[in-house]
């Protein structure tokens, strides 16, 4: 079966990647499988390299949507408001890429209209479809805010992360319960130590 060539969005040198067929997916599992000192064809592990592909395509989603799709429509009646919008403890779930193991927390992500707000539920669905590909909290953190800037131009926007991160509890130094904190700020925001403190606050993370 010939692999498909897919142009994954967001590819930072625009360069098609060629996607190898689902066969040759769960082969590579079965190597795995060889490879920790398991046999892949006793009963239990007889079906497992299809299971974990079609577990993949739904943990990897992210990589066939775009911000732009998701965030989908704004509103302009806003009734006059003007200050700052917050859906913060969006749970999400990621896959660090220097481990493939996973990485749990919380988004808490904010922004000040300018004259157009989203549909709540769209900025959860925005930190999903970044969680659904493999991340660093850091590069995470900064994609979720650049998307949310590029497409809604709102006159500030504040992402911050709180995650566990598996690579350090299951490997490792194997700390157990610790978290990582990421923030990162757009616009009227970046500048502004006040408004952050505020954000914070609002967050349950400030003093």
């Amino acid at each position: 079966m010939e692999a498909v060539v897919k142009k994954f969005p967001e590819k930072t040198d625009g360069a098609p990647v060629a996607r190898p067929s689902r066969a040759e997916a769960e082969a590579a599992v079965e190597t795995l499988l060889r490879w920790i000192g398991e046999d892949p064809a006793r009963e239990g592990l007889k079906e497992t390299p299809k299971r974990v592909v079609k577990a993949y395509e739904e943990l990897f989603a992210g990589y066939d949507e775009k911000p732009a799709d998701v965030l989908g429509r704004t509103f302009e009646e806003v009734a006059g408001y003007n200050d700052v919008v917050l859906v913060r403890d969006i749970k999400f779930h990621t896959h660090c890429e220097h481990h493939m193991v996973p990485v749990i927390g919380r988004a808490h992500v904010a922004y000040l209209p300018d004259g157009r707000v989203l549909g709540l539920s769209k900025i959860a669905r925005l930190v999903d479809l970044y969680a659904r590909r493999l991340q660093t909290q850091e590069a995470m953190t900064a994609q979720v805010a650049d998307a949310l800037d590029r497409t809604l131009k709102p006159r500030g926007v504040a992402v911050i992360l709180d995650a566990e991160h598996l690579c350090m509890s299951m490997r490792g130094i194997r700390s157990q319960g610790s978290s990582t904190f990421t923030a990162t700020y757009r616009g009227s925001f970046a500048d502004d130590a006040a408004q952050q403190d505020r954000i914070l606050r609002l967050v349950g993370c400030g003093g």
